[in-house]
């Protein structure tokens, strides 16, 4: 059991720097996916493998983060014919290398932080605050808008594995609010991105700059 917990905390790493480093947009959309898929499986864990209502509520939300989702943003994709962040703010190179950084640092923040008992691996806080931080990297150092989106899903991702592991009783009605509210997000920002490559035919977020006065 704590064996396979690392092995999913490893894969959560690894989908992070890929993300960092990953220049085509279909990849960053399959890291992402991947990694709800590895979070629903952290949420039935405490669970065990007795099939029940909480087996129900896992896979209907671990579906909308990894196919439903990642489906909005790949039609955003095929409208503007985005494929590649070609000129991001800073290079894939440094972004791998900050990425090693905010690794160290979560692992640094989270060290008073403990997960309370119940099979999870205390590696899992460390792992949330960098999944949070390489989210927010994507929204910060990324100009084309569907990576920032992205950036958004991988923040929530990390909220969502924050409540898997503090959550004595997790709230599954809250849980699946706050993923109606993300389904909401990812939709309004869906139709931004296809009007603004209408209008501008760039998605760039620099660019909108041109809109002022």
């Amino acid at each position: 059991m704590q064996s396979f917990l690392d092995i999913l905390m490893i894969l959560l790493v690894l989908l992070n720097f890929r993300l960092l480093g990953a220049s085509q947009l279909g990849t960053c959309v399959h890291s992402v996916a991947f990694q709800a898929v590895i979070i629903g499986l952290l949420a039935l864990l405490p669970h065990g493998l007795a099939p029940s209502w909480t087996w129900l509520m896992v896979g209907a939300v671990t579906l909308v983060k990894a196919v439903v989702l990642p489906g909005l943003v790949r039609r955003a994709m095929r409208e503007t014919g985005v494929m590649q962040e070609l000129e991001p703010f800073l290079g894939y190179t440094v972004s791998v290398i900050l990425g090693v950084g905010l690794l160290a640092a979560s692992f640094l923040v989270a060290r008073p932080l403990r997960v309370p008992a119940g099979g999870m691996t205390q590696v899992l806080v460390p792992v949330t605050i960098f999944t949070m931080l390489t989210g927010l990297y994507l929204i910060i150092a990324r100009r084309k808008a569907i990576t920032q989106v992205l950036g958004f899903l991988v923040m929530e991702n990390s909220i969502y594995l924050f409540g898997v592991a503090f959550a004595v009783e997790e709230s599954w009605l809250v849980q699946a609010g706050v993923l109606l509210d993300v389904f909401a997000a990812v939709f309004v920002m869906g139709i931004m991105i296809y009007h603004i490559n209408r209008e501008f035919d760039n998605i760039d977020t620099d660019r909108l700059s041109d809109l002022k006065d």
